[in-house]
């Protein structure tokens, strides 16, 4: 299928990407992705080239960057809980000359009501809330700290502070694991306006000397609000250039695809029905428990489109009201389950039979045309 590109492993497809932000002349990559095809893989590979080339040119935010920060709980007295960063990561280069404080606390701001108080000789950091000190936080808190310690050194990097000449790509995987939508869209609009000052960045005598991002997620609201954000043209500001990507990984093998998705960020939907078609064909497919969740997303979301509230909509086109009603139960009842996709359960045969008869009269009512993404 035209404007599909296939890559054979994960250093191909890493080539192309540098290719685009070097010699395709690209500010901003936008890469959706499903979870588990690998996004964390790709910028650990797109980090290593720099080190094979030259030298290291990447600093990264992905699940190996909050890994960098380990909790100390006080098992033995319950009193003193403390987050200790890992001093042996280049990420925390120079952090104690960096002054970063005020940078952290006006981001973190935005998004969550907390202090902290980071002890440079320590390596540690605390957190305090109202008359409470050295509290435990939760996950969702503990990772927006994270994200905006990150942010305020990406603050560094774009002044050229002298820890971090040496990076001229940023990379970032998946920054909102815990985030409710509204601190999502907040997260989204905040990274969008740091990257669109990477782009221009100029040093000197004005000369250009931007630093280029990988942005990729599996987040949809996420991933939409960035691309509307970077596509939106700022007064006094140049245009930044980006594209964006829906990158697959067909079969969970080794080779990957890449599509252009300039048209719309929610190509992936579509290519969702693809997949759902594959799993329910008789002959090659597995359908699994978990596939009724994903239809009735879908479902949803195609609803929502045309302004409806919930997927009764998308049941109502069918001609037979006895089958309205049967697949709306089927929906209910099947979808609901707490199915785990790392130990996937096999449908039984009556179950097969209904969804392929939902998915077929769904696909058929709304005229999707499919794409042969995981065939190309």
């Amino acid at each position: 299928m035209s404007g599909i590109r296939a890559y054979r492993n994960l250093r191909n497809l890493v080539t192309r990407l540098r290719d685009d932000l070097n010699g395709g002349g690209q500010d901003v990559l936008l890469l959706y992705a499903y979870n588990r095809t690998g996004k964390t893989r790709l910028s650990m590979e797109f980090k290593d080239a720099g080190k094979r080339s030259v030298a290291r040119d990447t600093l990264y935010f992905n699940a190996y960057t909050e890994d960098l920060f380990v909790w100390e709980n006080d098992l033995e007295n319950d009193e003193i809980r403390y987050l200790r960063l890992n001093r042996d990561s280049n990420f925390f280069n120079g952090l104690d000359d960096l002054a970063l404080d005020e940078t952290i606390a006006g981001f973190l701001s935005r998004y969550a009501d907390l202090e902290f108080h980071i002890d440079y000789e320590e390596w540690i950091v605390s957190f305090q809330k109202e008359d409470q000190d050295a509290i435990k936080i939760s996950r969702g808190e503990q990772n927006i700290f994270i994200w905006c310690l990150f942010m305020a050194i990406c603050e560094r990097v774009l002044d050229g502070h002298v820890a971090y000449q040496w990076v001229n790509y940023l990379y970032i995987d998946d920054p909102i694991s815990s985030l409710d939508d509204n601190n999502a869209i907040s997260v989204a609009c905040d990274l969008a306006k740091l990257l669109r000052r990477a782009g221009y960045r100029t040093y000197g005598n004005n000369d250009p000397a931007p630093v280029k991002v990988v942005f990729s997620s599996h987040h949809s609201l996420f991933f939409n609000v960035m691309c509307n954000e970077l596509g939106r043209s700022q007064e006094g500001e140049p245009k930044v250039k980006h594209k964006r990507y829906f990158l697959h990984r067909p079969n969970n093998e080794g080779r990957y695809t890449l599509r252009a998705t300039e048209d719309t960020p929610y190509f992936h939907h579509v290519a969702s029905l693809a997949e759902l078609q594959k799993a329910a064909d008789p002959d090659t497919g597995t359908l699994y428990t978990f596939h009724f969740n994903a239809l009735r997303s879908i479902m949803e979301k195609t609803s929502s489109f045309f302004g409806h509230k919930d997927i009764s909509f998308c049941l109502k086109v069918l001609d037979n009201e006895e089958d309205q009603a049967l697949f709306n139960r089927a929906l209910n009842l099947l979808s609901h389950g707490k199915y785990a996709i790392h130990e996937p359960t096999v449908m039984g045969e009556d179950n097969q039979q209904l969804f392929r008869r939902i998915l077929r009269e769904f696909v058929e009512r709304f005229q999707f045309e499919l794409p042969e993404i995981l065939n190309s």
